[in-house]
C-alpha cells in the first residue's frame, strides 16, 4: 500500500483582538484579503473542541498566491489565553516570516500604523537583512530582505 502523501500546507492561522485592524496591517505587508466571513454554530466546535463558537474570519493571500494566514476574531467562546507580548525565544507557534522588496520602507510603514521594532534590523552575512515587528495589537512577524548577491 502506497503511503499517504503531503499535499500542501493551506494556511497558518491568527487568532486576533480586532479583525480589521489586523486585515490593515497584513494588508500594508502585502497581502490580499481573500474573503470574510462568520463561522459559527456547534459543528465548527466540533472541529476546534470549543463547542459553540461564533468566529469572524479573514483569509489573507499573500501575491504569489500560495501562502495563506488566516486570521480569526472569536466572538464566543471568549479568548482564554494571551501570547502577543511572549518573547522570540517562547515555546509554541510565535511568528510569520515575509520577504519583502525594501525592509527600509516596510518598516517605516508599519511603525506608522502604530508597530514597533522588536530590537532592530540586522544584516546576516551577504544574504539578507531581518527584523521582528510586533503589531500594535501584539502579532510578532518577521521581516526579510533578501540582498542581490552579484
Amino acid at each position: 500500500m502506497a503511503k499517504n502523501k503531503l499535499l500542501r500546507m493551506d494556511n497558518i492561522g491568527i487568532v486576533v483582538e480586532s479583525l480589521d485592524d489586523a486585515i490593515s496591517f497584513f494588508t500594508e505587508i502585502g497581502l490580499k484579503l481573500e474573503g470574510r466571513a462568520s463561522i459559527e454554530g456547534e459543528w465548527a466546535g466540533r472541529v476546534t473542541g470549543l463547542g459553540n463558537q461564533n468566529v469572524e474570519v479573514a483569509m489573507m493571500v499573500t501575491p504569489d498566491g500560495h501562502s495563506r494566514l488566516e486570521l480569526s476574531r472569536f466572538l464566543a467562546p471568549a479568548v482564554i489565553s494571551d501570547h502577543r507580548n511572549a518573547p522570540v525565544n517562547a515555546l509554541g507557534y510565535l511568528r510569520a516570516m515575509f520577504t519583502v522588496e525594501d525592509i527600509d520602507d516596510m518598516v517605516s510603514r508599519l511603525l506608522g500604523l502604530g508597530a514597533q521594532l522588536v530590537g532592530e534590523v540586522v544584516q546576516y552575512e551577504n544574504i539578507y537583512r531581518l527584523c521582528y515587528i510586533r503589531a500594535k495589537d501584539g502579532l510578532l512577524v518577521g521581516l526579510a530582505e533578501q540582498l542581490n548577491n552579484d
